[in-house]
Formats: C-alpha cells, structure tokens, sequence
C-alpha cells in the first residue's frame, strides 16, 4: 500500500509505502530532511506530524520523550506511516544544495590501496540498479555500504572529485569494527558491494564568493579532498586553505598530491600538522593540533573566512573554539560528524554550537 506524505513548509507531496521510513521516502524523492544517526537514537531528524498517523518504530524513550510523542513528534528516521501523513520539519533553504535523489548502486571494487598503516583507499566503479542512472553526488556528501554479512550499512565519505571515474572511499580500521576490519583484512578486488547515496549535507556554498578554510583530522580528510578537488578542477579563484591533521607522519595521507596542488594552483595553502611526532624525526613541519595550527597560519584572526570542518568530535570542538575566539561565527562554520549507534547513544550538543 501507498500512501501520500507532505512536506511542510515546502509544500511538497510524495509517496510513501507503507513499512517505509519517513527519513527514506523523503531522501529518495530529493527531499532533504535534517538527520544523523539514522538509527532513532540523537534526535536531529524529530520532526512534527500535522496530520495522519503513524508508527514510531524503534526511537529512542531519550531521542524522543513521552510528552514529544503525545505532540504528535516523531522520529523520521524511524516513523512509518499508518494512513496519509503531513509533517513540518525544520528545513532551512540553502540555494547551494544540489537536490539529488537517494538511489542504490551496486559497485565493483577496482583498486585497494594502503594509504597509511590503519587507512585504506578503496575504489570502486559504480553500475546503477535504478534505472541504470550513475551516482551522481555533490562534494562533501557520503554513502552508506553494506560490507561483507553486516546487515547495517557503514557511512563513508566520497574521497574523489564528481569528474572521476571511480568512487574513492577512505576508509580508517576501527579498533573492534567488524566492517572496517572486513576491509582492511578480507575485501578484495572484484568483490561487488551495495551501495545507497548520495546522503548528507556537508557541501561548499559557492554562491559565497569568500575563502574557505578546511580543517581536517585523519580520515576526515575524505569530504575536504572531494571538495577541493571540484573547486580547483572548475577553475575557483578565491584563497583555499587546508589544514589537516594527523598524529604521526606515517599517518598524514597524500601530502605529495597537496603539495603539488599548492605549486599549480597560487589560491591553494596546504598547511599539514602532526600531533604525537617523535622528537628529533625528519618532520620539519607544523606541531600539535589541527585547531592550533590554523590559529597560527591564521594569525588568530579568522574573519571574512567561511569554514568547512571534517573529523572526530573532539577536533571539531577544539577548533569550533579556535574559530569564534577568531571572530568567525556560527553562520560560516559547518561541520560533518558521523554517528554510528554506539556514538549517537551517548552523544551531545555542543555547547559552543546550537546546530551540533
């Protein structure tokens, strides 16, 4: 059975079948709704029913209270509907946004290669499933893959520019990870993986014609990679920053190609830094953190900048701070962080940042 599920404010009405997500129909008509976890456990994709009913399915008592739901609040992620529905979800207009639709791809791997002792570049030649369509995605975004036997798909962001022939997935061995460890241990050439994309949110606005900064910590290098890469490609002449991140040098991952982009193109800063580098090593560059090293690239003075930040929470923090210490606000600060459902669990607001 179908059902009819409208969007409000935008006024917009799909299809929705019955046992489907609200979270999913949505993503898969190009309708973006806020969301995280997926898995009815942080909150960030609580939106209100209007009218209709629904199933709240398996949300969190803690994502969403007794009193929410007596408000008719739902968890998108993991609401199906019971009748036709009309929800209002908190969405803000964003002019950059490209409106692709969620699909599913199967994807062949082409090439593995280590990129550091616990990170491996994946690639893959993507075959549409849905009518044969390609992936088409906009820097910054992820897909979620299914490894191995796992049931729930992995979230791992796009490494490689849109005009590349493959998908490049940088893709950091988790300690106790089944999936990263199926990877880096048992994933071979040829395999065929399934695939679901694009998702997210994290992307330039172009529209905004000043620099940008990209702060990145360890494989959070994938989105910034993607994104800099499309806007070197397409000709962009405003200043472009990267600082990344890494603890030792065997960590730090392609730096020659940085370094080569940065002798090509005048608009381009690669700025790398290593956080636990042995004393007395052949590192001659930058030490301590990602947040310290952009405040003294920057001059502690980060106005007129825009800022695309990438890795795990605790760097985010560290350099959300740095930034509006550096008199750069909440407006021109955007983030990505991943949330498995042990991390959305637990997880918290920042306090430095409404929108985390």
């Amino acid at each position: 059975m179908t059902y009819q599920l409208t969007i409000e404010p935008l006024g917009q009405t799909i299809d929705i079948a019955e046992g489907q997500t609200v979270l999913d129909a949505c993503l898969r008509a190009g309708v973006w709704l806020p969301h995280a976890c997926g898995h009815g456990l942080c909150g960030t994709c609580k939106v209100q029913t209007v009218d209709g009913e629904i199933e709240h399915g398996e949300a969190s008592p803690f994502a969403l209270m007794d009193f929410e739901r007596e408000e008719a609040k739902c968890l998108a992620c993991c609401a199906t509907p019971m009748s036709d529905l009309t929800i209002e979800a908190d969405i803000d207009p964003e002019p950059d946004a490209q409106f692709l639709p969620l699909m599913d791809f199967t994807a062949e791997v082409t090439r593995i290669e280590a990129l550091t002792p616990t990170i491996k570049g994946v690639f893959l030649r993507v075959e549409g499933v849905e009518g044969g369509d390609a992936l088409r995605f906009q820097p910054g975004q992820y897909v979620n893959v299914w490894i191995g036997k796992e049931a729930t798909p992995r979230a791992f962001s796009i490494a490689s520019a849109p005009s590349a022939d493959e998908i490049e997935l940088n893709i950091r061995l988790v300690p106790g990870g089944s999936a990263t460890t199926y990877v880096h241990e048992q994933l071979a050439v040829g395999e065929r993986l399934q695939l679901s994309g694009p998702l997210g949110r994290f992307f330039v606005r172009k529209s905004d014609p000043r620099p940008l900064v990209f702060m990145a910590g360890g494989s959070g290098l994938s989105s910034p990679r993607s994104m800099i890469l499309d806007l070197l490609e397409s000709g962009d002449q405003r200043q472009i920053v990267l600082v990344h991140g890494a603890r030792t040098a065997d960590e730090l991952y392609y730096r020659d190609a940085f370094e080569a982009l940065t002798t090509r193109h005048d608009n381009f800063t690669y700025v790398p830094v290593l956080s636990a580098e042995a004393q007395g090593s052949a590192w001659a560059g930058e030490r301590g953190y990602v947040h310290e090293a952009a405040g003294s690239h920057f001059g502690y003075d980060f106005r007129g900048w825009r800022a695309y930040l990438c890795g795990p929470p605790p760097m985010i923090e560290s350099c959300i701070a740095a930034l509006m210490q550096g008199r750069l606000f909440e407006k021109d600060i955007f983030t990505e962080k991943f949330l498995s459902a042990a991390d959305a669990s637990h997880a918290t607001r920042s306090p430095l940042f409404r929108s985390l």
